[in-house]
């Protein structure tokens, strides 16, 4: 079946679609209303905190929010996504949460600090500076030495750009496998991410994001910054989920290819009228890309 293709869009894709666009289509973008005010205001609102979780503060700019599982067998880095200027590590604990049961793990998600008030490497050196922590420090406070990263949308950068820090370190092997969502990995924009003239994300809307997060535009396509620029080898098997009408798509694809050719496992989800985010909506496709992600995660821990 041609995934981009008109008819591959469910008829239930299609309602939910149209009644979104009815009840969200007239509302404020994040620039019409600042970003002070969208923080604030629940422009990406956050679910309730899990009775279960706590905090620990591993250094004067970084703290993990844990959402535990009793007997982990493994410890899953989540990395949260928000444009880099929004968003926290305890806004998804129901997904966290849920992860945690389905795959018998501790969750630890990263409060990272945030553009454009912390600009690049801030972000960077935070979710670093946290795979170390674990890296040293899981077993020991968590019952688990094997470890997972996940990461939606701007996280899913941080999360490449981890790995391959880690690499560099001799250490990118702790990790066995990389759930990556809608990932943004050329900060300089892809195609998809130019030509985005509807949906969730909108090119020009992209291009003031990237100015926040790296305002130097010489080095937006720096592997770090860009990681679909970066050298791929020695990385852990990672899943790629990204929907047909997210501006990301072609961000995805490329790297879900780019991760091949470096050698590595890859796996690449399609999904048709899915747009950005869309697991973390009522969308009819997050479920199924949410067990699959679980279910490809799984994989890679009975692997290791």
């Amino acid at each position: 079946m041609d995934l981009f293709a008109p008819d591959a869009v469910p008829a239930e894709v299609r309602a939910f679609l149209a009644a979104q666009a009815e009840r969200f289509g007239h509302l404020p973008g994040l620039w019409d209303l600042g970003i002070a005010a969208a923080r604030s205001g629940g422009f990406m609102p956050g679910a309730p905190p899990a009775p279960n979780a706590y905090d620990i503060a591993i250094g004067e700019t970084v703290s993990l929010h844990v959402v535990p599982h009793p007997a982990p067998r493994a410890v899953l880095l989540h990395i949260h996504g928000g444009g880099f200027l929004l968003g926290g590590a305890a806004n998804q604990d129901p997904a966290l949460t849920h992860a945690a049961t389905s795959l018998g793990v501790t969750c630890v998600s990263v409060e990272y600090r945030l553009a454009p008030e912390h600009p690049y490497p801030a972000a960077w050196d935070d979710c670093e500076r946290a795979a170390l922590w674990l890296v040293e420090h899981a077993a020991e406070r968590f019952g688990a030495d094997l470890l997972l990263v996940m990461g939606e949308s701007a996280g899913a950068l941080l999360a490449v750009a981890t790995l391959v820090r880690l690499r560099a370190r001799g250490l990118s092997g702790r990790f066995v496998g990389a759930a990556l969502s809608f990932g943004v990995y050329d900060s300089a924009m892809t195609p998809s991410q130019r030509l985005a003239e509807t949906g969730v994300l909108k090119g020009r809307d992209i291009a003031r994001i990237a100015d926040a997060y790296a305002p130097d535009g010489d080095r937006r396509r720096d592997p770090d910054v860009s990681p679909l620029y970066a050298d791929l080898c020695d990385l852990p098997p990672a899943l790629f989920t990204v929907g047909t009408l997210d501006a990301m798509l072609d961000d995805s694809m490329f790297m879900y290819c780019r991760w091949l050719a470096a050698g590595n496992r890859a796996e690449l989800a399609l999904y048709p009228g899915a747009d950005h985010a869309f697991i973390e909506t009522p969308h009819p496709s997050a479920r199924l890309a949410v067990d699959r992600i679980h279910a490809f995660l799984g994989e890679c821990l009975a692997q290791a």
